[in-house]
């Protein structure tokens, strides 16, 4: 999957993208591990550039596979977070 990077996507399509909840998004982006920025003020909008799509996508894809070699179930939690808070969840 690659993201066009100077484009700026909506939280609600990256998460329709990455088929999670819209609340997996938000706890990678609270957790550091997906940059974004916040436009407006008060509640704001958040959108997130393709650059960090690809970036975040990369170490998502480094973690499953070290998770595969040496055997650990270590996705950086956020495959177990939406897999365990999001059953039957509409994004």
């Amino acid at each position: 999957m690659q993201f066009e990077g100077s484009r700026f996507y909506r939280v609600k399509a990256v998460a329709e993208m990455f088929d999670v909840s819209v609340n997996t998004i938000y706890r990678a982006i609270e957790s550091g591990r997906l940059d974004a920025m916040k436009l407006g003020e008060g509640k704001g909008a958040v959108r997130i550039q393709g650059e960090a799509l690809n970036h975040y996508v990369e170490q998502c894809s480094q973690a499953a596979y070290e998770a595969f070699v040496t055997g650990e179930e270590s996705l950086s939690g956020e495959l177990a977070d939406n897999e365990q808070g999001s059953a039957g969840e509409v994004a």
